[in-house]
């Protein structure tokens, strides 16, 4: 269905606020009505899918698996029995020897060129250097070929394209075929011969074959295609695996300083506090007002340090002068690495640390000076912490930092990423659509990245991946991307890569030893409702090493015993987080090829805590599902009150009755009737892993100016119309809150004003009440008040009541301190 433009909705709106206006003056509550009935008319038609044919469901699929598999029991990722066999053409350029020169005279400056029809590749050069080696292994899809023959050029730099040193040439019906693990091909030297075909001087050592993706060549292998030439290198077809930096906490206990020098010393009371430093991060003790020149904070600050410790920790004492101006009174700086690590809750040791002061001189150098004054710190790395840099429900790795407190592993987990189908295009290259597409995929400390297929829709990756698993309840996430920093598409450096989709898979949710092959949707949530970028498929197992030991698992804390010993402030979470994911984007940006920004941060969902009306509504919708189950006893239950089916009604009261003669039987029904439905549901269960819906996120129903307000910035960059009208819809979403939560109070105040003598004729009433309770129930049989109880319930609709009960009316009338509220 078309958008609403917001624009003009709010014109229309404006204008029937003018209307309103000229009008007789209204009071405050239909103004007030008038305000909410105008923001929920706004964008009232949601964004709907682009073809609302799309399939956003889970396929399973039967590819061909098994090629290139090594042996039965390899777990250690050169196995390839997950993922389809792809053929590939490798050439392995070694080396050559004897090269001339253009003139005869000097040494040559060599580079080799392989080509393949439209494709082709270029090593690095040398220069002045006759007898070169590269030890280059170049490959390409065998359906990707469209040349009968393997041409091998040696070139010089110092002459033209058309006068080549010399070439070698292989027919590719000649190539030999190569099986893993059969054994390498080992290279020979060939006779370099001119275009006319007469010999030519110097010669190259070359081995040229057909193999497949479980080849160890392929491990170091570079693209043969034109298009990822860039330079002297070559885009490399090889899959990459990248560790995040070990993370610690870094606790600072900021604890006194003593014996400061103020630069006016006739203020009468400094405004004293510590900031700390750690690279970007920078945060700050409470202000501390006092005459003394001594003060005292007694404050934890916390950080997040990485391997290997090179940055420092900077301590400066500041006294507050004015509301936008600090005065540095000294200046410490600790080096990391001296920093002590513990595992447990035991205190560290405190120190003093002197402070200094850089003073700059009138010829602009700046000097340290030396004080007599120093801070006391107790300072610690934490390594009984796992660091958190991924949301807790999306968590691949909940291990502690320190490694002497790991536990064995429990078992692996095998990924195959297969390929991807109908990909939308991504960007426009040469006056023509395309993708360019790769996989990101993080569980643990360990990132893969899967090569970059080049312009393609269907890519196909075929890359087996191997992780060791240490909890069960832990995801995996997959994500696709384009890349946009291949030659002739990144402007400057300022491209970002495209996310296309992303997929989490639930260990918990697998089978052991089972593979799962399915065909996964990729959506991405837009401004202009979600999108369906096309679908991966993947292929997962799960091996467990001990059934009992995983077992166990589920007994155990989700986090570290220090989380709980010692937790970590509130407040600080999510600051912590923050500092995480960045020295985690950061490292991780600067491996080769990098893993930029943009992916990392996607992958570890930064910035899904922001308020987002959509969220909001599918977590109500979660809510009211898992309360519906309830609801639905209590409506059966009531229906059973109704007497409309009597004979359920009276075998209800027999059972009834059985329960209360025989108390023991009423829990061991219970757990026995969860039993069954447990055994009911067995043929009934889950068949295939969970994957995103869009209906669950209500990504389907959202309104356009609310897609608006998800994706903007933080802060806003909209304009103040726009953000007064979101403003009016918060303050009617958060005056219904308002209203359940004060609700929800008022029944509690009334319960604890039962004997508070807060009205003391309600109290005397039930205390007189409560006299009475006692000893009708110490003298009549529990058995008995049960069954009038119960059968008072269940009672005939003839011998209820419409009206409210009589205990319902005493509670409504007892007094809460809504009074007391202005």
């Amino acid at each position: 269905m078309p958008n609403q433009n917001p624009n003009r909705n709010q014109n229309r709106n404006r204008n029937q606020n003018q209307n309103q206006n000229q009008n007789q003056n209204q009071n405050q509550n239909q103004n007030q009505n008038q305000t909410q009935n105008q923001n929920q008319t706004q964008n009232q038609i949601p964004i709907q899918t682009q073809n609302p044919d799309e399939d956003f469901h889970l396929r399973e699929t039967s590819p061909t698996l098994g090629g290139g598999r090594v042996s039965g029991n390899d777990r250690v990722g050169t196995a390839f029995d997950l993922v389809e066999q792809m053929h590939y053409l490798f050439v392995r350029v070694v080396k050559a020897k004897e090269l001339p020169s253009k003139d005869g005279n000097g040494s040559p400056d060599p580079y080799v060129e392989v080509k393949l029809g439209s494709h082709k590749a270029l090593t690095k050069h040398f220069e002045k250097n006759s007898n070169p080696e590269w030890n280059h292994v170049f490959a390409l899809l065998r359906d990707r070929i469209q040349s009968h023959n393997v041409e091998v050029w040696m070139r010089d730099k110092g002459r033209s394209e058309e006068d080549p040193i010399g070439r070698v040439v292989f027919e590719i019906t000649e190539v030999p075929e190569r099986v893993p693990p059969d054994s390498p091909l080992a290279p020979q030297w060939y006779n370099l011969e001119k275009r006319d075909g007469t010999n030519a001087k110097g010669e190259l050592m070359l081995a040229v074959w057909m193999g497949t993706q479980a080849d160890e060549a392929f491990s170091e292998a570079w693209n043969l295609d034109a298009t990822a030439v860039s330079g002297d290198g070559v885009a490399s077809i090889k899959s990459k695996v990248y560790l995040s930096p070990r993370l610690w906490y870094l606790r600072v206990n900021v604890i006194e300083a003593q014996d400061l020098q103020l630069g006016d010393k006739n203020r009468q009371q400094p405004e004293f506090f510590v900031r700390a430093m750690l690279g970007n991060a920078v945060l700050r003790t409470k202000i501390y007002l006092s005459r003394n020149l001594s003060p005292l904070w007694n404050e934890d600050l916390m950080f997040v340090a990485t391997e290997p410790f090179e940055d420092q920790l900077v301590l400066s004492v500041e006294d507050k002068v004015a509301p936008n101006k600090d005065e540095v009174l000294g200046r410490c700086m600790i080096p990391l690495h001296n920093v002590e690590k513990r595992t447990d809750q035991k205190s560290p040791s405190n120190r003093w640390y002197n402070l200094e002061k850089h003073v700059t001189s009138e010829n602009g150098e700046r000097n340290v000076q030396k004080l007599n004054s120093r801070i006391h710190l107790r300072i610690c790395m934490d390594g009984g912490y796992h660091v958190l840099d991924e949301l807790t429900q999306y968590s691949s790795d909940f291990r502690e930092t320190a490694r002497q407190l790991w536990k064995p592993s429990i078992g692996v987990l095998e990924l195959g990423i297969l390929n991807a189908q109908g990909l939308s295009a991504m960007k426009t290259k040469d006056g023509h659509q395309s993708t360019d597409a790769y996989c990101v995929a993080k569980y643990g400390q360990k990132w893969i990245r899967t090569s970059t297929v080049l312009n393609s829709f269907n890519p196909q990756w075929n890359e087996q991946y191997t992780w060791e698993v240490f909890d069960p309840c832990t995801v995996i996430t997959i994500g696709v991307f384009d890349n946009c920093h291949l030659q002739g598409v990144d402007k400057g450096g300022r491209a970002k890569d495209s996310r296309i989709g992303k997929v989490r898979i639930r260990l918990s949710t697998l089978e052991t030893d089972r593979v799962y092959t399915h065909s996964y949707p990729l959506m991405v949530l837009q401004p202009s409702g979600v999108k369906k970028m096309g679908e991966i498929q993947l292929a997962v197992r799960f091996s467990c090493s001990s059934l009992l030991n995983m077992l166990q698992m589920y007994f155990q804390p989700l986090l570290p015993k220090l989380h709980y010993l010692h937790p970590v402030a509130v407040n600080q979470i999510d600051n912590l987080r923050h500092q995480a994911t960045q020295v985690v984007s950061k490292r991780l940006s600067r491996a080769e090829p990098p893993l930029r920004k943009e992916v990392v941060e996607y992958m570890l969902d930064v910035g899904s805590n922001m308020w987002s009306v959509r969220r909001s509504k599918a977590n109500r919708a979660r809510i009211a599902c898992v309360l519906s189950s309830l609801a639905g006893t209590f409506k059966l239950f009531d229906w059973i009150c109704s007497w409309q089916n009597p004979f359920v009604t009276i075998l209800v009261h027999i059972v009834f009755l059985l329960f209360v003669c025989f108390p023991r039987m009423f829990l061991s029904t219970i757990s026995l009737n969860l039993l069954l439905i447990g055994i009911l549901n067995y043929r009934g269960r889950p068949r295939h892993p969970p994957h995103m819906d869009i209906k669950l996120s209500c990504a389907d129903r959202a309104f356009a100016d609310e897609l608006d307000e998800e994706f903007d910035t933080f802060p806003t960059s909209r304009q103040a119309d726009v953000l007064r009208m979101r403003y009016d819809r918060l303050r009617c979403i958060g005056s219904r809150m308002q209203t359940v939560i004060g609700d929800l109070a008022t029944q509690g105040e009334r319960l604890q004003n039962l004997l508070s003598w807060r009205d003391p004729r309600a109290t005397a009433l039930f205390m007189i009440f409560c006299f009475i309770a006692t000893i009708v129930l110490y003298i009549t049989p529990f058995r008995f008040m049960a069954v009038i109880m119960g059968f008072y319930k269940m009672r005939h609709p003839k011998l209820r009541d419409k009206l409210p009960s009589q205990p319902i009316n005493f509670l409504r009338r007892l007094p809460a301190k809504t009074d007391s509220l202005l």
